[in-house]
């Protein structure tokens, strides 16, 4: 069977819809365009890694996320921010680029309290939070029980900054081994498409904002 390289992201991709994640992810048919809310994100974030690994000042635009992230500095623990996370598929921790690397993620701000074998992941999200996506908290948390292993317990958040809103998640390791079983099952079906190359789209209320103008399901067809 193929060989998957994946992440949150490209999982959550695929089974929105096959065809667009072969179209985009793969064949790169479609190059991503940066709007207005993504380079917020980016700018926020960028200024929030300064904050807490820097001490530096936020800019203007930013200070009303200060308090927010003061709280999470106040944290017991080593602050780790932008932190990479890569994994081989028998969970061992590699560098990003390795050829032996399965999994990616990264932690917008990681909380590893070595005391009390704890740990706390924070994804900041400057968008809406109606749909909140509490699975990139999960496979956050099991990377974070890969590559701490004294760790036993993982308490993590989207930081929906703009809303002033926290999803909350907690697992503990004796989660961990049928989650990843989870996950291998469903990095699974992306390889058994590779295999056969099918990639058979989804008609989803998205379709309409989709780049892949030839699918049958875009209303651009």
């Amino acid at each position: 069977m193929t060989k998957v390289v994946w992440s949150h992201s490209s999982l959550k991709d695929y089974e929105g819809c096959a065809r667009r994640y072969h179209e985009v992810k793969i064949l790169k048919n479609y190059p991503f365009k940066e709007n207005e809310a993504v380079l917020y994100g980016k700018e926020l974030h960028k200024a929030a890694e300064e904050y807490v690994g820097k001490n530096e000042p936020l800019p203007e635009q930013f200070e009303f996320i200060q308090p927010t992230l003061d709280v999470l500095m106040a944290k017991n623990g080593r602050k780790l921010v932008e932190y990479q996370m890569a994994l081989t598929e028998d969970l061992q921790p590699t560098g990003w680029f390795d050829k032996n690397v399965w999994v990616r993620g990264v932690a917008d701000l990681l909380i590893v309290d070595d005391d009390n074998l704890t740990a706390w992941v924070v994804d900041y999200k400057t968008g809406n939070n109606k749909y909140p996506d509490r699975e990139q908290l999960k496979l956050m948390s099991l990377m974070v029980f890969a590559n701490f292993p004294h760790i036993r317990e993982v308490k993590s958040a989207l930081l929906f900054v703009v809303k002033n809103d926290m999803v909350k998640h907690t697992m503990s390791v004796d989660e961990a081994e049928a989650e990843w079983w989870r996950y291998r099952e469903r990095v699974g079906r992306i390889a058994a498409s590779m295999d056969a190359d099918v990639w058979n789209p989804t008609r989803t209320p998205l379709c309409g904002w989709c780049p892949v103008k030839t699918c049958e399901f875009n209303k651009e067809h």
